[in-house]
């Protein structure tokens, strides 16, 4: 079993190869799809209902340790659209 992480909507643990890795780019979420990018990262199931329980939450600004109003727009599109493929 590989790394294990939580998720910032269901609190549920799980392999890291089942999330997604979530950071902050001029207070835009974004889809880290490499687990490369710089920052703190939040981890998230690609679930719409994981992605509104997390904003519902108000859950990302926690995890990523952010002030201000995060444009969640690209990762509800990037959640929906894995939902569609997946």
């Amino acid at each position: 079993m590989g790394p294990v992480r939580t998720c910032v909507g269901c609190r549920a643990r799980a392999d890291r190869s089942s999330l997604m890795r979530i950071v902050v780019r001029d207070f835009e979420l974004v889809v880290d799809t490499a687990a490369v990018l710089p920052g703190r990262g939040a981890w998230l199931h690609p679930q719409i209902q994981c992605y509104q329980l997390a904003v519902k939450r108000r859950a990302f600004g926690r995890a990523l340790r952010t002030d201000g109003k995060l444009d969640t727009a690209a990762l509800e599109n990037s959640v929906r659209e894995n939902r569609l493929n997946g």
